[in-house]
């Protein structure tokens, strides 16, 4: 378990930070913006999760909540330079990608066929999926910016990917389990 004993270092003070290893950097270092911006997606998430707390007709929260967990794996994953892990680091793994598929296709199976793209949007909790969806296209961007320059294990970029795809289907499913019609794009619609 991870203890934070003081919340504030000084470090940042002059624009750097150190990985979970130690060393000092920029802060805007590639590797610092990618698990920074899997950082705001996990923020984006928490409003997902807030906002089903009540009502869940999608059955979503427990997954968004496991996910939530997973980008903190992520995130320590890329804090943290290879040679500096120890083995029982959590880090993504195969299973995790593949239950992110299988939970797509589940979630897929009841839709409708589209027709067109859709508007983002279907009700506040599909629009706020829709936005996660945006908030971790970027971050697998930056993901693969920070993959140009360093290796990483492979995994991150996969399941980046994957769980846009994923972000996208649930907000679908949230939308057609609230009984909320999609707004389908009209192209040069005014």
């Amino acid at each position: 378990m991870v203890r934070i004993n003081k919340v504030y270092t000084r470090t940042g003070d002059k624009g750097m930070t150190r990985l979970g290893g130690g060393q000092q950097v920029p802060k805007t270092a590639p590797r610092i913006e990618a698990y920074g911006t899997v950082d705001e997606l996990n923020a984006t998430l928490g409003l997902v999760a807030e906002a089903l707390r009540d009502a869940d007709p999608g059955d979503l929260r427990p997954r968004i909540l496991r996910i939530q967990n997973e980008l903190f794996d992520l995130g320590s994953q890329l804090a943290v330079l290879p040679e500096d892990r120890v083995p029982q680091m959590a880090v993504i793994s195969e299973d995790d990608i593949d239950r992110l598929e299988q939970e797509i296709d589940v979630m897929n199976a009841d839709l409708p066929r589209l027709e067109s793209f859709i508007l983002p949007g279907g009700g506040e909790v599909s629009a706020r999926l829709h936005l996660a969806r945006t908030v971790c296209r970027r971050a697998e961007r930056a993901t693969l910016r920070l993959a140009e320059q360093e290796p990483l294990d492979g995994s991150e970029i996969r399941y980046l990917n994957r769980l846009s795809d994923w972000l996208f289907v649930a907000g679908r499913h949230a939308a057609t389990a609230e009984g909320i019609e999609e707004t389908l794009w009209r192209p040069g619609a005014r």
